[in-house]
């Protein structure tokens, strides 16, 4: 979504990712002999075998480094960039160290589907077979007619205060001129949402979670106002299974270019992301800029 606006603010970047699994083998004793009686299995000597290995923290080696390689390389190009990225694995997160709130465009998307999600669930809203399918428009196509819609329709600022509690989003404000793409948060509050709406402990039920990963995972190559949504994570992690959702306009502090990309990253949900620039070149520079941060902090296109 592009839209014009004129304040200050700072653009940022979170990321965080998801959990694995691992498939279980089974095991059995070879046949005796007939008639060979067997003697009693010998009792164990020293501590019991150890369980199964802690999971790796080897993808996240050096990349604290690197996450401050891309903010240097992303300043000398005239942006400011704050990232985030976990791993819901090990628990481990590692950002830039940005955490100043910054409007986050079209990403508030993901809590006006949340939001209304809920509501139907509990049987406090219905959802006709088309309004499933402009939300599903609004999560992969970033369509902002579907947006103002439900907006509208669940209670504009009430939708922010009600996902904030809910996930306990400390630095995430509505907006104060009741515009959804000017609501305010952080890398470090959106990585945050990603890593609770997928182990449910935010409180929406699995099967609406899923609708929400679902479609961020069929996110178009372009929104349905013909802007390139692949920048970022998509076209970054190239390597990667990815469910992401972008946001952007311009301009903000004057003529600056807003870009963020959100998501989640691997098999299993491991990783969750979130990266954001404010930045005054072009539309494409801005939207290269964000691409060439993720690529300097993995190298090769994964994790």
């Amino acid at each position: 979504m592009q839209r014009r606006r004129a304040t200050t603010g700072l653009a940022i970047v979170c990321m965080a990712l998801l959990v694995n699994g691992c498939e279980a083998k089974g095991w059995s004793a070879p046949p005796s002999a007939e008639g060979t009686q067997q003697a009693a299995p010998a009792a164990p000597i020293g501590p019991p075998p150890a369980g199964p290995p802690a999971p790796s923290s080897a993808p996240f080696d050096g990349l604290e480094a690197r996450v401050q390689q891309a903010t240097a390389d992303a300043a000398k190009a005239g942006a400011d960039v704050e990232i985030d990225v976990m791993d819901r694995t090990t628990g481990q997160t590692v950002s830039n160290g940005v955490t100043k709130p910054y409007p986050i465009a079209s990403v508030v998307k993901l809590f006006i589907a949340d939001d209304l999600l809920l509501q139907e669930s509990k049987g406090q809203t219905q959802l006709t077979p088309a309004d499933h399918q402009q939300l599903d428009l609004m999560l992969r196509s970033s369509d902002d007619g579907a947006a103002q819609t439900f907006w509208d329709r669940s209670g504009q600022d009430a939708i922010i205060e009600r996902v904030k509690a809910r996930y306990g989003l400390t630095n995430t404000t509505a907006p104060d001129n009741g515009h959804w793409d000017v609501t305010l948060s952080t890398a470090s509050d959106l990585v945050r949402y990603y890593d609770m709406l997928l182990d449910g402990t935010g409180g929406l039920p699995p099967q609406q979670a899923n609708v929400i990963i679902g479609d961020l995972a069929q996110s178009t190559p372009t929104g349905t106002d013909g802007y390139p949504q692949r920048f970022g994570i998509p076209d970054g992690l190239y390597a990667e299974q990815v469910a992401v959702k972008q946001g952007w306009f311009c301009c903000w502090n004057g003529p600056d270019q807003l870009h963020l990309s959100t998501g989640v990253i691997g098999p299993e949900h491991r990783y969750v992301m979130a990266i954001g620039s404010l930045g005054p070149d072009d539309a494409a520079t801005a939207r290269a800029t964000v691409t060439q941060a993720v690529k300097t902090m993995f190298p090769g296109g994964a994790i």
